[in-house]
Parts: C-alpha cells; structure tokens; sequence
C-alpha cells in the first residue's frame, strides 16, 4: 500500500521517513534470506525436546513488511518512543490508529488486550502501554506510553 500510494520503494520509505528521522543506524529490512550479523538466536520451545534453533527458520526477507524488519534493542526502543507517542504519523492517523477494539495480539501481552490499527493496547495495572509482540522463536514485547516518554 505505502508504495502504491507514494510511487516510491518501501526500503526508501523506511529510510526518508523512519530510519534517518530517528537516527536508527541498526536497523534494515533484509532483502535476503540471511539475517544481518550478530543476531540474537531464537528458539522454540515444545517440551520435553530439547529446545530447537529457530532463528533462520524464516527468512526476514520473506515477512518483509508485515515483519521483515530486524533491529537492535536500542533502537527498538527508540522507535517504541516514537511510534507509540504519534511521532511518525499525522496527529489525524494517531487518532485513528488508537482506536481500539477488543482483541490479543499473538502471543498476548500483558493486562487485559486491544486492537487498533497496527497497534496492541495492553491495559494492566501499572497502566496503559501501546506496542506489538510476536516473532515465532522468540518473545518480545515492544512498549511505550501514549505520550511517549517511556518505553
């Protein structure tokens, strides 16, 4: 979609409008199968195997936009900051991807789950966080206020 509407490449996108932005130096979306070194490794777990490596079972390149982009903890959080405070979309986008309705993501995160628009808002007792999780082999859980000072 970004790149119908646009007329422009989604890698070029990511780089005008989110990675320079921000100053994300270790994040990329693949274009191979191939994850970018160092990586962490992520396991599946199904007792009582033993755990199993499945860090190159998909191909980051094979999700591409609906999952492909791989980063660094440090960055991931500052776009946490950024995505869950309003920061990369106009404040009428904002509005609209904060609407909710009741739904988990997958896994589910913490406190009671809804769904907006490529967006989870996870109600728990500490308060109201917006984020995202799931990457099989691996749990994550990417977090920031809806001010986005905390992430």
């Amino acid at each position: 979609m970004a790149e119908a509407a646009t007329g422009r490449p989604y890698e070029e996108l990511l780089r005008t409008l989110v990675y320079r932005p921000l100053g994300l130096r270790g994040t990329s979306l693949p274009q191979g199968y191939l994850l970018p070194t160092p990586y962490l490794h992520g396991y599946a777990i199904q007792p009582p195997a033993a755990p199993e490596d499945v860090s190159t079972l998909f191909g980051a390149s094979g999700s591409w936009a609906s999952g492909g982009i791989v980063s660094t903890p440090d960055d991931m959080s500052v776009f946490m900051r950024a995505y869950a405070g309003g920061r990369l979309v106009s404040p009428a986008v904002h509005r609209q991807q904060l609407t909710f309705i009741d739904g988990a993501s997958e896994p589910a995160g913490p406190g009671r789950n809804s769904a907006g628009l490529a967006i989870f808002r996870y109600s728990t007792r500490c308060g109201v966080v917006y984020g995202h999780t799931a990457t099989p082999g691996y749990t994550q859980l990417a977090l920031g206020t809806a001010d986005g000072s905390r992430r």
